[in-house]
């Protein structure tokens, strides 16, 4: 069974109003967090085999790109049905509705419920103790903050209409129940996707290929892993050209819906 989602209204306190002054701050440049994580996982710590197996390495790397693709896939159906329009204006926190349809209907934070499978995804891929123990819980922190704020104004902005969606609706984990009647009445805009997902496309299968890569170096070296990393390389020579196809395509104005 599902649990019942609770209200976020409550008796405000010092700590809550910290949280949300930093999820402000945070919100105002959450499009860096991704690529920052990646960098601070490049520079502060090194990949590693568990269990010293390569073998089962392999493995916990198709594992990770699972739950990444699975977070790309998440974010395309947001996108793709019911794309929200709180996602800020000048960089501060913007609602003109409260929407509540598409994967919506299922899950309040669906996007970030993705962001967190990319990430995660990714860390699985890279697989350094450290980031399991430092870096995914200070970003899993940085987007609480984020969500916290962000429903502290739509609770102020909507009141008792988004008390009431958020009891109907979990904060992460979605319910599939209903969910192809949701789908069935509302029409795929792929162009949409194309035109707001390309970018967070290329940057995590781009961070999937190097870490495969930069892990194959730091281990045997390019000698003993030719094959290998001359196979990743060319699998990954179609992003870079999607990217750039749509990216001409999005500023000749060809994916307009």
């Amino acid at each position: 069974m599902r649990a019942a989602a609770q209200p976020v209204a409550g008796t405000d306190t010092a700590v809550a109003g910290a949280v949300r002054a930093i999820g402000h701050f945070l919100f105002r440049f959450r499009d860096y967090l991704v690529p920052c994580a990646v960098v601070l996982m490049l520079a502060a710590t090194r990949p590693e085999y568990p269990g010293g197996s390569e073998t089962l390495d392999r493995w916990t790397d198709a594992f990770g790109l699972a739950v990444a693709l699975a977070g790309q896939m998440v974010r395309i159906l947001v996108i793709g049905y019911a794309y929200i329009r709180r996602g800020g204006i000048n960089k501060q926190l913007a609602a003109p509705t409260l929407v509540c349809e598409g994967f919506f209907a299922h899950s309040r934070n669906p996007m970030y419920l993705g962001n967190i499978l990319l990430l995660s995804g990714l860390a699985v891929v890279y697989n350094s103790p450290w980031v399991y123990l430092i870096g995914l819980p200070l970003f899993l922190g940085g987007i609480l903050t984020i969500i916290r704020a962000e429903e502290h104004f739509l609770a102020e902005r909507f009141g008792a209409e988004y008390e009431a969606y958020c009891r109907r609706v979990n904060r992460f984990l979605p319910s599939w129940r209903g969910i192809r009647a949701t789908m069935a009445g509302m029409r795929f805009d792929w162009k949409r996707v194309l035109r707001k997902e390309y970018n967070t496309a290329f940057l995590w299968l781009s961070a999937a290929s190097f870490f495969l890569i930069w892990e194959r170096l730091t281990h045997f070296g390019y000698a003993a892993r030719r094959e290998e990393i001359n196979a990743l390389l060319l699998a990954y020579a179609p992003v870079p050209i999607a990217y750039a196809t749509i990216r001409w395509l999005k500023k000749h104005r060809r994916l307009r819906s």
